[in-house]
């Protein structure tokens, strides 16, 4: 494949976001490759570190219809996927779209709504549709969800079961920012304020070609042996109760095309995958001993134990 096209676009993109979210030019990346990839993205930290402004900014700078669901504890699922009225004047029922019918939905923190109310969001992740009323109702394109979650320790949250952490094709976690970035937050205020004057980078209509030319990158039979041989460590590892999936393995490949793409090559490197691999296991796996998931560290452990041939 030849890499031809919106290179410089997508670098004005990361400049741009950067100038927002300071200090996490690697957090921006990965989102942008989650999306890239046709992915959904779920975001995990403390309050007030920047999740929902990332959201926001990738939404603007992308050109895409965006849409916020504050997710709290007596939501229903009628609030994300909508509900349908009695018209009167047809004698009929008439349904009024909901939230989720948008090209990005915001599900800001998550993890505060009932199980029940989670899961109105399967069917949208997995097949990019809604079955209401016996009526399947497709969703636009392109279509993602970024989703926030505080911590599970904090008060009043409902964990997120496997089967819709596994609809995430990364997870990622923003931190504290470092001590040049914290100096510039204060010396220049918040930057929330700036996201009404992002220009758009690009059209739905020119997001969805780059979609493909992403999903096209090329991936080497030596390529696949690697990716093969670090699930399969997963998956024999003592240290975690069970191993990654083949959606899994379907994931970390997308993912790692993005990231190839965004660098401007036609080609999966090995440390394409390790760039991802992180965002793509972490959430999916967890430890025997404590049952929480994974960290970093136990992935980057992982890396470094298998050798690239």
């Amino acid at each position: 494949m030849q890499i031809t096209g919106k290179q410089s676009t997508i670098a004005e993109v990361i400049a741009a976001a950067n100038q927002i979210i300071l200090g996490k030019e690697t957090q921006i990346r990965l989102a942008l490759a989650c999306l890239l990839a046709r992915g959904h993205l779920l975001i995990e930290d403390l309050p007030g570190v920047g999740k929902t402004t990332l959201a926001h900014t990738l939404a603007r700078l992308l050109g895409l219809q965006f849409s916020r669901i504050q997710f709290t504890s007596d939501m229903l699922p009628a609030d994300v996927i909508g509900i349908s009225i009695f018209d009167r004047e047809r004698s009929d029922f008439r349904f009024l779209p909901g939230a989720l019918f948008s090209q990005v939905l915001l599900a800001d923190e998550i993890n505060r709504a009932t199980p029940k109310t989670q899961s109105a969001l399967l069917e949208a992740m997995e097949e990019r549709q809604v079955t209401t009323d016996g009526q399947t109702r497709p969703l636009p394109e392109p279509f993602f969800v970024i989703a926030t979650q505080n911590p599970s320790s904090q008060i009043g949250t409902f964990p997120l079961p496997e089967s819709q952490l596994d609809r995430f094709l990364l997870r990622l976690e923003l931190g504290y920012p470092n001590h040049n970035a914290e100096r510039a937050l204060l010396e220049g205020g918040g930057r929330r304020e700036q996201l009404p004057t992002l220009a758009a980078c690009f059209t739905p209509d020119q997001l969805v070609p780059l979609q493909r030319q992403a999903a096209a990158v090329h991936v080497s039979p030596a390529l696949l042996d690697y990716v093969q041989t670090l699930i399969a460590a997963t998956r024999n590892s003592p240290q975690f109760i069970h191993g990654l999936s083949p959606r899994a393995a379907l994931a970390l490949l997308a993912a790692a095309r993005a990231w190839a793409f965004i660098d401007g090559r036609n080609m999966v490197l090995p440390e394409d995958v390790q760039a991802v691999l992180p965002g793509v296991a972490c959430h999916r796996l967890r430890l025997v001993n404590s049952s929480s998931h994974a960290r970093s560290e136990d992935i980057a452990n992982l890396i470094h134990a298998i050798p690239v041939d």
